[in-house]
C-alpha cells in the first residue's frame, strides 16, 4: 500500500495536496495539532511538532513525507512573532529528522517546505536554484536556517528535497482570495511602485510539481514557482480584466505601511520582488498546466 504522510496538513496547502494525492496513495496520514481521527483513507494523528510522543510510528513504511509546518508569516514581525516563525520551522524539521532516523523502514522521500523568499529582492536578475542570490535579512535568514536544519542531518535511507515555494494561488485559499476582494472594492491598482515581480503558482501546478518531484526523485532544492514571474502592476491589470473591473486605485508604499499595521501584517509580502524561475523542474521536463497568469486567474475565477 502506498503511504503518504503530511505534517501540518490541515491548512490550505495540505487540503490541496490531499485532494491531489487521494487516488495516488492508499493511505494518507496527516500530522495535526488537532484530535486523532479517521475518515476514508485519510487518518489524522496528533503531534506537537516538537517532541516524540507516538506519532512517529506512523512514519514506518511510508513512501513519502511532506512537511508543511511553520507559523504563517502573514503577521507583524514583532520579536515574539519572529521567534515563533523561526522556531516553528526549525523545531518541526529537527524532530522529523529524529523520527526518520528512528524508523526501521523510514519514508523513501521527504519533501520539506522552504520558500522562494530565500532569494534577494530582484527586479533585474532571474533567480534559479543554481544561480540565485541569497541575501541577509530576517526572512532570508529564516529560510537559510530552515534548510540547514533540514539538510544537516543525514538520512541515508530517505531522499530529501527542499521546496522553495512561491505565492500559491487557489480558489479557496492563498493570495488570490484577498486580492480578488481588493480589486472588486476598487483597490486593484499597482501596489508600491508596481515594478516588483511576483513569483506565483496555481494550486493545481503546486500539487503536480510536488508529484513530479517525487516521481523523478529530484533532490536538493527545487523552486516551486510558475515559469513566468510577473510585475505587480501587470498582475493587478490581469486580475481586474478577469473580474471585469475597469479601474483600480493604486496603493502607495506609505498607505501600504499604514494598512499593514491595521490588519497585522508586513508590507514585505507585497513589496519584495520575487523574480524566481523553476529551472530544475523545466530541465526535468515538467509541463505547467497554468504557466500563464491570465489562464491561471481565469481558471481560479471560474465556478
Amino acid at each position: 500500500m502506498a503511504k503518504l504522510i503530511i505534517a501540518a496538513g490541515t491548512g490550505f496547502l495540505g487540503k490541496v495536496l490531499i485532494d491531489h494525492f487521494s487516488k495516488t496513495f492508499d493511505e494518507i496520514v496527516i500530522l495535526t495539532r488537532g484530535e486523532t481521527k479517521s475518515g476514508g483513507n485519510v487518518q489524522f494523528i496528533t503531534w506537537d511538532a516538537k517532541t516524540l510522543s507516538g506519532w512517529e510510528k506512523a512514519l514506518e513504511n511510508a513512501d513519502v513525507l511532506i512537511n508543511l509546518a511553520g507559523k504563517s508569516v502573514d503577521c507583524r514581525y514583532t520579536e515574539s512573532n519572529k521567534r515563533e516563525i523561526l522556531a516553528s520551522r526549525i523545531d518541526s524539521t529537527q524532530i522529523l529528522n529524529e523520527a526518520v532516523l528512528q524508523c526501521v523502514n523510514p519514508p523513501k522521500h521527504w519533501l520539506n517546505s522552504s520558500t522562494s523568499t530565500i532569494y534577494r529582492h530582484s527586479e533585474d536578475k532571474q533567480m534559479t536554484e543554481a544561480g540565485g542570490e541569497i541575501g541577509d535579512d530576517f526572512s532570508m535568514n529564516v529560510a537559510k536556517a530552515w534548510e540547514k536544519a533540514f539538510f544537516e542531518t543525514e538520512t541515508p535511507l530517505t531522499l530529501k528535497t527542499a521546496l522553495r515555494t512561491s505565492i500559491v494561488l487557489g480558489k479557496e485559499g492563498g493570495a488570490f482570495v484577498p486580492l480578488k476582494k481588493l480589486a472588486r472594492l476598487g483597490f486593484g491598482g499597482k501596489q508600491g511602485s508596481g515594478d516588483q515581480f511576483i513569483s506565483w503558482i496555481h494550486e493545481t501546478d503546486f500539487a503536480r510539481a510536488i508529484g513530479f518531484t517525487i516521481a523523478h526523485e529530484i533532490t536538493g532544492v527545487v523552486n516551486i514557482v510558475s515559469p513566468q514571474p510577473i510585475r505587480n502592476k501587470l498582475f493587478m491589470d490581469a486580475m481586474r480584466k478577469i473580474l471585469g473591473v475597469k479601474t483600480g486605485i493604486p496603493i502607495g508604499k506609505q498607505l501600504l505601511e499604514f494598512g499593514a499595521k491595521i490588519i497585522g501584517t508586513e508590507t514585505e509580502l507585497v513589496l519584495k520582488s520575487r523574480n524566481v524561475i523553476p529551472e530544475r523542474l523545466l530541465q526535468h521536463g515538467f509541463h505547467f498546466e497554468f504557466g500563464n497568469i491570465a489562464k491561471a486567474l481565469e481558471n481560479l475565477n471560474s465556478k
